[in-house]
């Protein structure tokens, strides 16, 4: 089974902007050290306690500190760019990290209404023209325009040896056909979706059309999990996460809390008929625990390889429980 890592460089309480930035560098370090696949870093505006808001300079810092795992956007938020500009910016990165780059695709706002306008005031335009957005950003990174294309003489330098891998982000049927359509990659958001992902898989599957006749379908399913030694200590890992995720939706802004202070956050009955609801969607256990979960899951899905996304206080319980998982995996 193939293991990988999405990270939001979240900010703990005890943390400044700069230490959650390079714990994140740190935690990709131990990620290529416990053997996992990639690490992406994901793209998120003006939101409290989360320092992920230009995930290509973050790239070029965890790149130039690894030698060897893929790194790459989870996700590029297209609809605010230019794809001659990503592009540029992922070839450059391929160009410095040959073999390494990902570049994930996403048609997010990735923040407030606010954020949104301040970096694009025709976003919902935008959005609408996602499919086309994506086919002018893979023509750019395969150097392929039809001759009689606007752009056909256009290139996005530097080109690298070794071009970046495009992945499609979605948790909707709409997502897999467009990444379908375009031969892409597709990573489903089972973490953050409220739809059936094995239906949705299946039609990507189903509808892949290959850019190349060495393309294949490939997915990935992105999950929250928590492992620790003890059952119990995964649990108390998973209620900082789960209980910064409703301080959030309150308008509470602060950085990730403690488990000391998240066991002594007032709920009221509706909130923590939420916090169940989101734990259910977790994966949070012991190291077997959490191993036959990833295997069910790998199974419903049919997928070729898991990310998982962890929020922890403490960076240091987020690397324990990553290699945990990593060691399980290999173990077994």
């Amino acid at each position: 089974m193939n293991l990988s890592i999405l990270d939001q460089a979240p900010i703990s309480k005890n943390q400044s902007p700069q230490e959650a930035l390079q714990a994140s560098m740190k935690l990709a370090q131990a990620a290529e050290e416990f053997g996992y696949t990639r690490f992406w870093v994901a793209e998120h505006h003006d939101l409290p306690g989360l320092t992920s808001s230009a995930p290509e300079v973050m790239l070029g810092y965890i790149g130039a500190n690894t030698n060897k795992i893929r790194i790459g956007s989870g996700a590029v938020l297209l609809p605010h760019y230019k794809p001659y500009k990503v592009a540029e910016i992922y070839n450059t990165l391929a160009t410095l990290f040959p073999g390494r780059i990902d570049v994930g695709i996403g048609r997010a706002p990735g923040g407030s209404a606010e954020a949104t306008e301040a970096l694009n005031d025709q976003f919902l335009q935008q959005v609408w023209n996602m499919p086309t957005l994506v086919e002018e950003l893979l023509h750019f990174l395969h150097r392929d325009f039809p001759s009689d294309h606007k752009f056909s003489q256009l290139t996005a330098v530097p080109v690298p040896e070794i071009c970046p891998v495009p992945w499609l982000l979605g948790t909707s049927k709409k997502s897999a056909l467009l990444a379908a359509k375009n031969g892409m990659a597709y990573a489903f958001g089972q973490f953050m979706s409220e739809n059936e992902g094995s239906e949705i898989i299946q039609e990507y599957r189903r509808n892949f059309q290959p850019r190349s006749p060495e393309h294949s379908p490939s997915v990935l399913l992105t999950v929250s999990a928590y492992c620790a030694e003890t059952t119990k200590r995964a649990h108390e890992l998973a209620l900082s996460s789960l209980i910064w995720s409703i301080a959030r939706g309150k308008g509470e802004a602060s950085g990730v809390p403690s488990i000391e202070e998240a066991k002594d956050y007032p709920l009221n009955e509706k909130e923590k008929e939420k916090l169940e609801q989101m734990k259910s969607k977790m994966i949070i256990g012991n190291s077997s625990e959490v191993k036959k979960k990833l295997v069910q899951m790998m199974a419903l899905y049919h997928v070729d390889e898991i990310m998982i996304v962890t929020i922890t206080f403490s960076p240091q319980d987020k690397i324990q429980s990553y290699r945990l998982i990593a060691k399980e995996m290999q173990d077994n």
